[in-house]
């Protein structure tokens, strides 16, 4: 394992590698003669993902998106890279990255694919899912431990056929018996479900639990059988392979179902997770649509030296709105990671003022992407309009539609309009 040094608990306790939080010293309970690489830092990752994003992703995003296919060039070179096991503690072998420096890594890559991003988004989340709140727990902890060496892949099915896009709600239940479950759930939207190596998967507790008395479940993928019941030909984000499936699980411990109960998962840790990677992703791809317009705008000004091309004053509008997408959910995800592993911080959290706060970054970040994708492809014109050529603008356009109706914006703008009037102040 290239770029890794390999030491046992004790030796990394003696160089520092220790939490500052009660669950990252949660997360570090292992076997004493247990042997993990010691992943590399921010800045190393950084690189790792921006040569990433330029070598592979880029040259290979217009196929991926032409034929709906999964980005499997880039999976592959994000698990050479060690970038799945990011978040996970140093004395685990991953980086213990914070959401802050884990939106920075798929804006980035969002620049070049906005799939192969939204893929590792989603994956970061899952994981944020197990380790803040199933770590404790000891065969969802050997499997995170597992993810750092072989590096897997994680999914979700949280959508139902028959919630109507309700994702706190479950028809499906867990069907236990003598120490295991089983579970069926026909899910409308599997996210790269078939290429991933494990799927959280949300349920009822019991048969007779109410539908919002969720769990949630962690199957690896020869636990599970997936019948793909739609298919995927959409208009943008075509590469994340999102249909529908019917999953089907064996009989599996009942230790991998998250202690803690899903209402608790989704407010401290899946939604911060996904409104704010996703609006470092849509950041992302508003940044590559203005990089495209800023290098045909000089390729312009090269022809005619010595003046300024009428259009740099528009693209610098761009840039004051795209400076505002950045800081939306940079702000967010700095507050996060304050606030992630206090008592205090839960109940913030949980609060209805954080609710708000999600929901009004995800709304409007989602609604400016397409904006400014938009505005570039005014300057830049006809080369902008062509499907194919440097300057086109038409994958980032139609990827960047899909950001609206991704928890649909009407309704968290109806949840919005609810809690207004409990809340006092915004």
């Amino acid at each position: 394992m290239q770029g890794c040094v390999f030491l046992r608990p004790d030796d990394a306790a003696k160089l520092g590698f220790q939490s500052k939080t009660n669950t990252r010293k949660l997360l570090e309970m292992r076997s004493p003669t247990l042997m993990q690489p010691v992943a590399r830092d921010f800045a190393m990752l950084s690189e790792a993902v921006a040569r990433i994003a330029r070598d592979v992703a880029a040259p290979h995003a217009s196929d991926v998106d032409a034929n709906a296919r999964f980005p499997a060039e880039t999976l592959e070179a994000l698990r050479d890279a060690h970038l799945l096991s990011a978040l996970l503690p140093r004395a685990w072998g991953g980086a213990g990255l914070g959401l802050h420096e884990l939106g920075r890594l798929v804006a980035v890559l969002a620049e070049a694919c906005a799939s192969s991003a939204m893929v590792l988004a989603m994956h970061y989340n899952q994981v944020a899912c197990l380790m803040r709140h199933g770590a404790g727990q000891p065969a969802i902890r050997d499997f995170l431990q597992d993810l750092v060496r072989h590096q897997w892949l994680v999914a979700s099915i949280t959508s139902e056929v028959g919630t109507s896009g309700d994702t706190r709600s479950s028809i499906c239940f867990v069907q236990r018996h003598e120490g295991r479950f089983t579970l069926d759930k026909n899910g409308t939207v599997g996210s790269y479900c078939a290429q991933a190596d494990a799927i959280l998967v949300t349920a009822r507790n019991r048969v007779d639990s109410p539908s919002n008395d969720q769990v949630l479940v962690l199957l690896r993928k020869d636990q599970l059988t997936l019948k793909q019941t739609t298919t995927w030909n959409m208009l943008g984000m075509r590469g994340t392979c999102s249909p529908g499936f019917e999953l089907r699980s064996a009989s599996v411990p009942v230790e991998q179902i998250v202690d803690d109960p899903f209402a608790t998962v989704a407010a401290v840790t899946m939604v911060p997770y996904s409104h704010i990677l996703w609006a470092a992703l849509w950041t992302g791809i508003a940044a590559g649509a203005c990089a495209k317009a800023g290098e045909f705008i000089r390729q312009q000004a090269r022809q005619t030296p010595g003046k300024v091309p009428p259009q740099a004053a528009e693209l610098a509008a761009l840039g004051t709105r795209l400076q505002s997408m950045r800081q939306n959910w940079e702000s967010a995800a700095l507050d996060f990671d304050a606030l992630a592993d206090t008592a205090d911080g839960h109940r913030t959290l949980e609060s209805m003022r954080w609710s708000l706060r999600l929901n009004n970054l995800k709304i409007f970040n989602s609604e400016m992407a397409p904006e400014i994708v938009h505005g570039a492809l005014q300057l830049v014109g006809m080369a902008g309009y062509a499907n194919e050529g440097r300057f086109s603008m038409g994958r980032a356009y139609r990827d960047s539609l899909s950001a609206a109706l991704m928890i649909s914006n009407s309704r968290l703008r109806a949840a919005n309009a609810s809690t207004l009037l409990m809340v006092k102040k915004v």
